[in-house]
């Protein structure tokens, strides 16, 4: 089957493609490598750079390809700093989404897997189920929930059949250790490989779950070819969660084993769901999903990666509002 993938040189696309090749499938990608390096992207592979926003190319791409399933990873996950990237935020998050979903209804797609997030529940009562009412609590929640809720309109209008994941704190290796904005344990790598302190928002009694993307691979295929996971939406996630300390900690371990010392900085609170965690049941029947993340050996993975990674520039963003903008994001 010819499959298509947005936000190919992500952490998901990177992973997933090089999955999906080895399984025999027609991989095409798409990425404007603004958060994803084309080093990330398995050889040979057809990639497009292209930026989403402009439809007219996107759906250029889908007519020449004619791809049978898409995968629509491309997004921009920065809950934290999404109230101060407005525009940026609803252009990547939710138009290019639209742009997508336009280009699957213009040239027959089977199918679309589109990856939300647990951010939609916003702070809810873990552990999040999927029939519990999304309250978002951040413009990258809104966004998200926005585009499931498209998905299920064109659906109805032009019988495009959509599997909706709920994916949450994914690590592994191809992670983006230069974003300084999301991916708290890529940055504290990056961090600890800088030689400065693991930064911690507020007190650190904040709890995550942490899931290995390894763990994600046979259960994404699956929404492609279980054709009875049509319009439905899958939490997908570790089941153990940790305080931020306690993660904070366990890298500093790991860090110790590769001849490197970290501490830990506290900086002010910024607002955010205190306690996030999702309930997987669903996922582990419908789709065989079983969650065995050593977390500790994840770091120790990732670690060892990024070693061996080039030097790369760390970027600010341009914020878009700035009233309220946390001390630590402020512009020096």
């Amino acid at each position: 089957m010819k499959v298509l993938i947005t936000g190919a040189a992500g952490l998901l696309g990177a992973n997933f493609t090089r999955y999906l090749i080895e399984k025999g499938h027609d991989v095409i990608g798409i990425d404007d490598f603004s958060g994803g390096y084309r080093s990330s992207v398995p050889s040979g592979m057809r990639i497009y750079a292209q930026d989403l926003v402009d439809a007219e190319k996107v759906n250029k791409i889908f007519e020449d390809e004619k791809p049978d399933y898409v995968y629509h990873f491309a997004a921009y996950a920065a809950e934290g700093l999404s109230p101060f990237i407005r525009n940026y935020n609803y252009t990547n998050n939710v138009l290019c989404s639209i742009n997508v979903i336009n280009a699957c209804v213009n040239n027959d797609v089977k199918k679309i897997i589109f990856t939300s997030s647990m951010a939609v529940y916003g702070e809810g009562n873990p552990p999040f189920t999927e029939d519990q009412h999304a309250s978002p609590e951040d413009p990258y929640g809104i966004a998200k929930f926005a585009v499931e809720q498209d998905l299920k309109l064109a659906k109805m209008m032009f019988d495009l059949d959509y599997s909706i994941i709920r994916p949450h704190n994914v690590v592994g290796l191809y992670q983006n250790i230069w974003d300084r904005y999301r991916n708290v344990i890529g940055i504290w790598i990056r961090k600890i490989l800088d030689g400065d302190p693991l930064t911690i928002f507020g007190d650190g009694t904040q709890r995550r779950a942490f899931s290995d993307i390894d763990f994600y691979m046979e259960p994404f295929e699956k929404l492609m070819t279980d054709r009875s996971t049509d319009g439905e939406t899958y939490n997908i996630g570790a089941d153990k969660d940790y305080t931020i300390n306690e993660a904070a900690d366990l890298l500093i371990e790991v860090a110790a084993k590769f001849g490197y010392e970290a501490s830990k900085e506290y900086l002010e609170a910024r607002k955010e769901v205190h306690t996030a965690y999702s309930d997987h049941t669903k996922a582990s029947k419908h789709l065989g999903f079983d969650d065995n993340t050593d977390l500790k050996k994840t770091m120790s993975d990732m670690f060892e990666w990024a070693l061996h990674q080039p030097e790369r520039d760390i970027k600010d963003m341009e914020y878009e509002i700035e009233k309220n903008i946390y001390s630590f994001w402020k512009k020096k």
